[in-house]
């Protein structure tokens, strides 16, 4: 009799390797035989699961967005305003080897979407989204008096995000430019100039 193969599991493992695999070698690095071998597959067994490098890379992006957003609803629980924009931002910044992983995926993807609209496409959703979120903490954060009025929600939140994308950007370099420390410090700075 046949075996019964979970599809969307093996999908799940080739991509947690996959994702693994580029964070420690960076994007160009890693081939789909590499990915393989890893995963204990033979050569050329992906394409069962993935129709190439670029699917296998998009899915790993969109499984480190999953994680994240997995992370700021458990940290996030019942706090609201500005409470949940800190718990937000302390799951996206690179604090721990995780995040930092899941950074250096995030930042190959980003190289990846000026030439691929589909890459620049689902990376818009996803910064969509937070957007909101952020856009929604601030303006609950403005209703209870921690923000004062005269903030403008969006324009903070575009540069809130900047923030966490370009200290993701940072600790990916080679020699990293931001200790955890300096990262909470630099994100309090940042919330105590919009609460002012």
């Amino acid at each position: 009799m046949p075996r019964l193969v979970d599809h969307a599991a093996r999908r799940r493992e080739i991509i947690h390797v996959t994702w693994r695999l580029v964070a420690r070698h960076g994007l160009d690095s890693v081939t789909m035989r590499d990915i393989a071998a890893e995963a204990g597959y033979a050569n050329g067994a992906l394409n069962r699961y993935f129709a190439g490098k670029d699917e296998l890379l998009q899915a790993s992006f969109e499984y480190v967005f999953a994680q994240t957003n997995d992370r700021v609803a458990a940290a996030i629980g019942d706090r609201r305003g500005l409470e949940a924009l800190r718990a937000f931002c302390l799951e996206v910044l690179p604090l721990d080897e995780t995040r930092v992983l899941e950074a250096r995926i995030v930042v190959s993807f980003w190289g990846r979407t000026v030439a691929d609209d589909r890459f620049a496409g689902v990376n818009a959703v996803a910064l969509r989204e937070w957007r909101t979120q952020v856009v929604g903490w601030l303006q609950e954060a403005r209703r209870a008096g921690d923000v004062p009025a005269a903030v403008d929600a969006d324009l903070a939140a575009a540069h809130l995000l900047a923030f966490l994308m370009g200290a993701q950007t940072f600790v990916v370099a080679e020699e990293p430019l931001l200790t955890p420390h300096q990262q909470r410090a630099a994100l309090d700075a940042h919330l105590a100039q919009i609460s002012r």
